[in-house]
């Protein structure tokens, strides 16, 4: 194993080095910097409080150390008051259709969780993308394009949290998707093998998406077991629609109109209790999303939204929510720069 991983790298370097050989002399190293602010307020509609809340601040550095060589650099500033590094990755072109990618970053599984906080369709994210697999780790990844329309990825990461990277360990995580997007339809599926707390869970996921005209819709669906049965399997769902039409209305100038339905079973969220046991902190329930949101587009990395969303959940079990889990209604605003 040793002896094939000391001649990929080899065989990585020369690729590079070549290249670089190769650009001409005129390249320019000019990082790009964005900005995404997200401050909010939220009610709850059966008790009557409320809160605000930076959601994000949101800081993104990127750009070309060299033609084949890229990098990027994501720190939000206020997550809800706290400050985290999230992404600190480079990237090597080692082909037009193959690229290594080595750093700290999110694992390649699913869609709705790649989403970033500018590209979101609402307020809140889905139940799939905040509870079932919200993951970032440290890493290694494969990017292959072997046809147009078709990419593959594949990564080995470290199974601790991002906020450690001094654990050794003899078990990896692992994760690996193909995304296929014909036309105006959109077609994935992925697998997850991670181990939070030392147990292992596996996850599979499949979506299936269309975006044509003034429509998106998307659909997916993903499912998480436990190896030997130490948890209860837990499935998510998540099903929207988006509509949007241009307007004129002082400086907006796009108006859209979002629905959503999605779900969660029984979900234990690794966390562990005195005994070192897992338990389950994410009960079952369903929600639907209404909204709608007015905007100004500038360009496609320069825009302003208002959105306002209301939030219906659906509890099994008899589970009473207090404000944190129950209905609400958010109103926030997106600033992109």
């Amino acid at each position: 194993m040793y002896h094939i991983l000391r001649g990929l790298l080899l065989m990585a370097v020369s690729v590079s080095a070549l290249a670089m050989a190769a650009a001409d002399s005129t390249f320019t190293y000019i990082p790009q910097i964005h900005a995404t602010l997200r401050p909010r307020l939220e009610v709850a509609t059966e008790s009557g409080e409320y809160r605000f809340q930076m959601r994000n601040a949101r800081l993104v550095i990127s750009g070309y150390a060299a033609r084949p060589v890229d990098y990027f650099i994501n720190i939000d500033l206020c997550d809800r008051g706290k400050m985290k590094i999230l992404d600190a990755w480079g990237r090597l072109a080692v082909s037009r259709q193959f690229r290594v990618q080595a750093g700290q970053f999110r694992m390649p599984f699913g869609i709705d969780p790649f989403r970033a906080p500018h590209q979101y369709y609402f307020a809140n994210r889905s139940f799939i993308g905040k509870q079932m697999c919200n993951y970032r780790s440290v890493g290694a990844k494969l990017d292959y394009m072997p046809v147009s329309g078709l990419n593959l990825e594949f990564g080995v990461f470290n199974p601790t949290a991002i906020g450690d990277h001094e654990v050794w360990s003899k078990k990896l995580a692992y994760a690996g998707r193909a995304v296929f997007t014909p036309g105006a339809w959109k077609f994935a599926t992925g697998y997850m093998s991670i181990r939070p707390h030392g147990v292992r869970a596996n996850l599979i996921d499949a979506t299936a998406g269309w975006s044509a005209g003034r429509w998106i819709v998307e659909g997916e669906y993903m499912y998480k077991h436990y190896v030997h049965a130490s948890h209860v399997a837990a499935h998510a769902y998540s099903i929207f629609a988006d509509y949007r039409m241009p307007i004129h209305a002082g400086y907006f100038n796009r108006l859209s109109f979002q629905g959503r339905f999605d779900g969660l079973t029984d979900h234990s969220d690794s966390s562990v209790n005195a005994d070192g046991l897992l338990y389950t902190t994410d009960h079952a329930r369903n929600r639907i999303t209404v909204g709608s949101t007015i905007s100004y587009i500038h360009s496609k990395s320069v825009f302003v939204d208002f959105r306002i969303d209301y939030e219906k959940y659906f509890y099994s079990h008899g589970f009473k929510a207090d404000a944190a889990d129950g209905d609400r209604i958010v109103a926030e605003l997106v600033f992109r720069f």
